[in-house]
């Protein structure tokens, strides 16, 4: 397929098949008010990607040659963001469109609005182009495929309608350079792996060690960010396995063990929430992850402190370490060692703490923890189905189980006899 420079391939309906009820409206109203504005607007990107597929887009991206302050002019319910790459929200009922504007590959040389690291890392790319090299600066082919909903005509610049066709992940131009501008451009080649299950091509494989190297360069919330995204959309197991057979796992996660049971598991678990709408926290898949690490620092401290410190000092230094890497915000560090500290009073089960522990706001994230871990291997399932059944039952019932953990039965406290007071004349002398 001829995609040279100046010679898209134009698709109208009747090629390309997509099918108008898959595009969200907001999106076609975001484009045609630009239209109708004079500039040229398009959907982009993954929407255009999964459309062509048949699927369902999640988000709808808009490229438009309106600067963003022009955008931001045009849609009252709008805000700028963004200072590597200035892009504007626009916001459309409930929706959150993103509007970018066409950027150009001009060199840093030519413009103040485009630098690079010493590494040749992309520090900044506000330098506004056209069509045609916005879809040059993109980057998968399969990213930048252009959809116009008023003619319903897709644009390709790129191949990327023949990349689709072959299931092929290709970078736009020289991989070693895409990967040199941006190494994080190597966890999105895992996770549209992972989503769409299309092949990396050979050149992207073979250069995945050196982008690891990169990952140094990234700062850690960015990565934390990415981890988020690769790992909590609904196929993070299969973005975990793809991530463990190569270099990337030892660099995001260095005290991890990439064929951790337990890891497996628990995105098996996550990715089913997912699909059932059900709520997840970034703190409980951290919390997996860091798990083994903390077990072995735990250990190490108890010859020379009591258990209690030993496990305080194991979950600073585990989250600590992981720090240097990826970013964990401290309202998902905390959720971690809340995580942690339950479980030996989770299986330990003194009496006197049930119900305390049973009322802790990270209880239930406590306990599914603790059944994870039964499930794949550690000694920890008569605890696990002792607590299932604990919330199961009646109070009567649970007053019995906890009286049970010490091998008797509790008794119930007797009431006291309420007596109406008596006046001094009507006590006896003794």
């Amino acid at each position: 397929m001829n995609t040279a420079a100046n010679n898209p391939v134009r698709l109208e309906r009747a090629e390309h098949g997509i099918d108008p009820m898959l595009v969200d409206q907001h999106g076609v109203e975001v484009v045609s008010r630009l239209q109708q504005e004079g500039f040229s607007a398009y959907l982009v990107g993954g929407c255009v990607r999964d459309l062509l597929l048949e699927h369902q887009p999640k988000d709808f991206d808009v490229a438009t040659n309106a600067t963003p302050e022009q955008v931001k002019a045009l849609f009252r319910r709008s805000r700028l963001v963004g200072r590597r790459f200035r892009i504007a929200h626009v916001r459309v009922g409930r929706e959150l469109i993103e509007v970018s504007t066409f950027r150009s590959n001009t060199s840093a040389k030519q413009s103040d609005d485009r630098s690079h690291s010493d590494e040749g890392m992309i520090l900044r790319d506000n330098v506004y182009g056209t069509l045609e090299e916005d879809a040059f600066r993109r980057d998968f082919t399969i990213n930048a495929l252009y959809y116009d909903p008023t003619s319903e005509t897709v644009v390709d610049y790129v191949g990327g309608l023949e990349d689709l066709k072959h299931r092929r992940l290709r970078f736009i131009g020289d991989t070693a350079t895409r990967l040199r501008e941006d190494p994080v451009r190597a966890l999105r080649a895992i996770r549209f792996q992972a989503k769409i299950g299309f092949t990396l091509d050979t050149e992207i494989t073979r250069l995945l060690p050196e982008a690891a190297s990169a990952m140094s360069a990234i700062p850690p919330a960015r990565l934390f960010d990415e981890m988020l995204k690769l790992l909590l959309s609904g196929y993070g197991e299969r973005a975990w396995r793809l991530l463990a057979d190569c270099p990337l796992s030892v660099v995001l996660f260095p005290n991890t063990a990439p064929d951790d049971p337990l890891i497996r598991q628990a995105m098996q678990n996550t990715d089913e929430r997912i699909a059932e709408d059900k709520p997840i926290t970034p703190g409980f898949m951290i919390a997996v992850l860091l798990w083994k690490d903390y077990q072995a620092r735990v250990r190490d401290h108890e010859s020379t402190v009591k258990p209690a410190e030993a496990r305080f000092l194991a979950a600073a230094e585990t989250l600590a370490a992981q720090q240097q890497v990826i970013a964990v915000p401290r309202r998902f560090s905390q959720f971690v060692r809340d995580v942690w500290s339950l479980q030996e009073r989770l299986v330990e089960r003194r009496p006197r703490n049930i119900t305390r522990l049973a009322e802790n706001p990270r209880f239930r994230a406590g306990y599914d923890f603790l059944l994870l871990r039964g499930e794949t291997g550690e000694d920890v399932v008569e605890p696990g189905e002792w607590w299932t059944r604990y919330q199961q039952v009646d109070p009567e019932e649970r007053e019995k189980m906890v009286g049970a953990l010490t091998g008797r039965t509790p008794r119930r406290r007797r009431q006291k006899k309420k007596t109406a007071p008596q006046s001094p004349d009507s006590l006896e002398c003794p």
